[in-house]
């Protein structure tokens, strides 16, 4: 699907899924690129949520508008936690630079009581076992923690693979895995880049096979999410209203919601219509829990 017109950025869109709405508490995934384009994503909104923006290639400028104004960098983490709403821009720099990333986005728990915020991370740490250098993005692997902000038990790590490979897992996370660059087997199941291999919960290692010189993974996981969540467009909430709600408030530019992104006057992405229909939660189907 294109991102920003039908001349822009293409991306992937893999959670959510119909028959699978969230891995743990994460709740979206798009992987954009790797294409030579330009990413202009002019202010927006977000609630109940945090987003997680991990490049491969390329640089992007955010701003936000809790008064953020950074470069994010290839191996470097961008965190920005929406609270009860907070607004962003996403500028890549360069002319058509090559850009190949993720965006994901991280489900916030009703109970907590979360203020915006934004952080980034230059320094993550690494977990390195026989054919895997696992970088720890979010949460934690085999003890190994990135500083992050989390709000559940959560784990999001780069998996840069060489040969066969096993990684220790948590039983109680469930998992899935998306192949970045290159060719593996995981779990006994080739995997190509693209689709998002879900590997549900009772794991406690993981078999890794790389196809490539050049393979690297992502891994997902964290404790079953218990909440059904309403989601729509840049909204994560629990009820019709709550979405209803912040897409009025996002029109009529309510400063004390959402703020203001400097460095764009006037400009930013208007809320689509809603549709003809009061928004349900998305629950998972029973045979993938």
């Amino acid at each position: 699907m294109p991102l920003g017109g039908i001349r822009a950025m293409r991306v992937s869109r893999t959670l959510p899924h119909r028959e699978l709405p969230t891995v743990g508490a994460w709740c979206f995934l798009d992987q954009f690129g790797p294409q030579h384009t330009d990413m202009v994503v002019l202010p927006h909104p977000h609630t109940g949520l945090q987003t997680v923006t991990w490049p491969v290639r390329g640089e992007i400028h955010h701003r936000d508008s809790v008064g953020s104004d950074v470069v994010v960098r290839p191996g470097q983490l961008n965190l920005m936690t929406s609270g009860p709403g907070i607004a962003h821009s996403e500028i890549s720099l360069g002319e058509a630079p090559l850009l190949h990333g993720l965006q994901l986005w991280v489900a916030l728990p009703e109970t907590a009581a979360v203020t915006p915020a934004f952080e980034q991370h230059a320094d993550l740490p690494v977990y390195e076992g026989d054919g895997v250098r696992a970088t720890v993005v979010v949460g934690e692997l085999a003890g190994t923690t990135s500083p992050a902000t989390t709000y559940s038990p959560l784990l999001g790590a780069q998996l840069d693979v060489e040969g066969g490979a096993t990684l220790p897992l948590r039983p109680d996370f469930e998992h899935a895995v998306l192949v970045l660059t290159g060719r593996a087997t995981i779990a006994g199941t080739p995997l190509e880049p693209g689709p998002l291999l879900y590997l549900g919960t009772g794991r406690t290692e993981l078999t890794l096979q790389a196809h490539d010189d050049d393979t690297t993974l992502f891994l997902l996981g964290g404790e079953p999410f218990p909440d059904d969540l309403v989601m729509w467009w840049n909204f994560v909430g629990r009820s019709h209203e709550d979405i209803v709600a912040a897409r009025e408030e996002w029109e009529r530019a309510d400063q004390h919601r959402f703020g203001t992104v400097a460095g764009h006057g006037t400009d930013r992405i208007p809320a689509p219509p809603l549709p003809p229909l009061r928004l349900t939660p998305r629950r998972r189907r029973p045979h993938t829990s």
